[in-house]
C-alpha cells in the first residue's frame, strides 16, 4: 500500500522560496479530512485556533505549483480577515465567498488549479484585477448575470455555508440554480457555527501569528518572496497598531497646559484646613497650530485639516498660524473654543518649517501642532512640545526623520 498523502511533509519544500508564507504556515495547523472536497480554513472549537483542512485526494492530483497556490489562497483568506472582521452585515454568503476569491486570485491566478474564480476570465471578463473583496461584492450584487431568479433569494439559500466547491449535499441547496455564480475554489462551511467568544479568541491568536510572521521576515533579511508590494503594504498595515490620533491630540493639549494658582478663602486647604487659604487652579493651554499653505498642499488637504480643527475647537482655544516660506502674520487669528470656521488659502509658495517654529518660539506657546505634507527640510528646535499632523500617504514619504510625534489623519 502507498503511504497516504501528507501535506505537512510537503509544506516546507513548497514554501522554501516564500519566507512570509512559510513563517505563517508553521503557526497554522493543517489537518487531512475528506469532509471537504478541496480545502478550507476553519476554527477548531476545542482549541479556539484556526486550522486548514485539506482533502488528500484533491491535493494528490495537483502539481506542486497548484498545491502552493491553494496554500496561499487559504492563507490569504486568513490574513485579510475575509471570513471574520470583514464579513458584510448580512453575514457569510456564496456571493461574498466568490468576491473574496476574486480579490485573492488576482495575485495568484497562474498558480491555481482549474475552477478558481479569477478576474478577467469567464464569467468575470469585465472584472478588473486587484480590487478589494468589498469592491467585487458590490459589483457581483449589481451584475445581472448573477442575480437570483425570483423567489430564489441568495441570502436565504446560502447564508450559512458559504459555498460548497463540488456541489455536494448542502452545496446544492446553497449554491443552487438561479444565482448563476460559479462554485468557489475552497470550502468555508465551518465558519458559521462558532460562538462569538471562540471566534474572538481565534481571531486574536491569528493576528498574533500574522504579526510574528511579519516580524520574522522583516528581521530575517530573506525578503517576502513573491508577495506583491501592494499585498505587502496591506499586511504591514494590518499588523501595525493603529493610533487613535484624536486621543493623541487631546493628550497633547492636556500635557501642554500650564497651571495658574491663586489663593482663595472660599476653598478649604487640604493640608491645613481653616488655617491657610485654599488654592484655585485654572488651567489653560496656549496652543499654536501652524497650517502649511504651500503649493504642494492641495485644496482637498487644506479642507481636511480645517475639518479636524473644527472638531478640535470643541476642546480648546488655539492660535492659527498660516505659513509657506514665511508666516502670513496678517492672517494669524485666535480660533475661539466652540467657534465654527470655513477653510481658506491665504498663500501658495514653497515650504519652510523654520518660519512657523521661530514665530511660535518668540511668543511663549505651550504646544505647537504643524499641519503639513512634510515636504521640506527639518526645522530648528521648538521651545515647546511640537507635534506634526499629516496624511497617511505623506507620512510614508516624509522629507525628514524626527523623534517628535508624527500623526497621520485618517
Amino acid at each position: 500500500m502507498t503511504e497516504p498523502f501528507d501535506l505537512n511533509k510537503l509544506t516546507w519544500r513548497l514554501l522554501q522560496n516564500e519566507p512570509f508564507f512559510a513563517a505563517l504556515s508553521r503557526r497554522i495547523h493543517k489537518v487531512s479530512s475528506t469532509a471537504v472536497p478541496t480545502a478550507g480554513v476553519t476554527i477548531d472549537k476545542e482549541t479556539a485556533q484556526f486550522i486548514m483542512l485539506y482533502n488528500p485526494s484533491f491535493f494528490e492530483g495537483l502539481t506542486d505549483i497548484e498545491r502552493l497556490g491553494v496554500l496561499k489562497h487559504e492563507f490569504y483568506h486568513l490574513i485579510f480577515q475575509h471570513v471574520t472582521g470583514r464579513l458584510p452585515p448580512e453575514g457569510m454568503s456564496k456571493m461574498w465567498n466568490v468576491a473574496t476569491d476574486l480579490a485573492i486570485n488576482s495575485f495568484i491566478a497562474d498558480e491555481l488549479p482549474e475552477g478558481g474564480c479569477i478576474p478577467m476570465k469567464a464569467p468575470f471578463e469585465d472584472y478588473p484585477l486587484e480590487q478589494s473583496a468589498e469592491w467585487y461584492f458590490s459589483k457581483l450584487q449589481n451584475d445581472d448575470q448573477f442575480k437570483p431568479d425570483d423567489g430564489d433569494g441568495e441570502g436565504e439559500g446560502q447564508g450559512q455555508g458559504g459555498g460548497d466547491p463540488d456541489g455536494d449535499g448542502d452545496g446544492q441547496s446553497q449554491g443552487g440554480s438561479g444565482d448563476g455564480l460559479p462554485d468557489s475554489l475552497d470550502d468555508h462551511s465551518g465558519w458559521g457555527d462558532v460562538d462569538q467568544e471562540t471566534r474572538a479568541m481565534a481571531e486574536e491568536r491569528l493576528k498574533d501569528a500574522v504579526r510574528k510572521a511579519t516580524q520574522e521576515v522583516n528581521q530575517g533579511g530573506r525578503g517576502w518572496g513573491t508577495i506583491s508590494a501592494q499585498c505587502r503594504k496591506k499586511i504591514q498595515d494590518m499588523v501595525t497598531p493603529r493610533v487613535n490620533w484624536r486621543s493623541v491630540l487631546r493628550y497633547f493639549i492636556k500635557t501642554s497646559q500650564r497651571a495658574n494658582k491663586r489663593s482663595t478663602p472660599r476653598r478649604i486647604n487640604k493640608r491645613f484646613p481653616y488655617i491657610h487659604s485654599g488654592k484655585r487652579v485654572t488651567r489653560q493651554a496656549k496652543i499654536a497650530i501652524s497650517i502649511d499653505q504651500s503649493g504642494s498642499v492641495s485644496d482637498a488637504m487644506l479642507a481636511s485639516f480645517f475639518t479636524e480643527l473644527d472638531g478640535l475647537a470643541k476642546l480648546a482655544e488655539f492660535t492659527v498660524v498660516p505659513f509657506d516660506t514665511e508666516v502670513a502674520e496678517s492672517e494669524v487669528y485666535v480660533w475661539k473654543r466652540g467657534q465654527r470656521r470655513t477653510w481658506e488659502r491665504v498663500s501658495c509658495g514653497g515650504t519652510d518649517f523654520n518660519a512657523p517654529t521661530k514665530w511660535v518660539n518668540e511668543r511663549q506657546f505651550d504646544g505647537h501642532i504643524v499641519l503639513t505634507d512634510m515636504e521640506a527640510p527639518k526645522p530648528v528646535s521648538s521651545r515647546c512640545q511640537r507635534m506634526w499632523m499629516t496624511t497617511p500617504e505623506c507620512k510614508e514619504r516624509q522629507y525628514f526623520s524626527t523623534r517628535e510625534r508624527v500623526i497621520a489623519i485618517d
